[in-house]
């Protein structure tokens, strides 16, 4: 019996660098990095009750809420929150202008 040897394997490092070049997956990782910092931006106590949902189109983050008393009360912070969030969109190199609050999109 003929002994085959494979030597034509892909390394996991090429796979990797080569999905790191595709724009969705960049895409991706650059919300997911953003959302990351949530927490500094609103805080902890805000921090355990919201988390970002999603991007829409504009530059508007929705921020699912655990109930509508939550999503009031960042409301009357966002304006604080934006400005908070200004450093790291800036080293992201993204442009979120507004904040949306949604009680509906919770999930726990």
């Amino acid at each position: 019996m003929k002994k085959i040897l494979y030597t034509d394997f892909v390394g996991t490092d090429e796979i990797i660098s080569q999905m790191l070049e595709k724009k969705e997956i960049k895409k991706a990782m650059t919300r997911n990095n953003l959302y990351k910092f949530w927490s500094k931006v609103a805080g902890a106590k805000f921090a355990a009750k919201s988390r970002p949902f999603s991007l829409i189109g504009g530059g508007v983050m929705v921020i699912a809420c655990e109930n509508s008393i939550v999503a009031q009360e960042l409301m009357l912070k966002k304006t604080q929150l934006l400005v908070k969030f200004k450093p790291y969109l800036e080293s992201l190199k993204m442009n979120v202008k507004d904040l949306k609050f949604d009680a509906k999109r919770w999930n726990t």
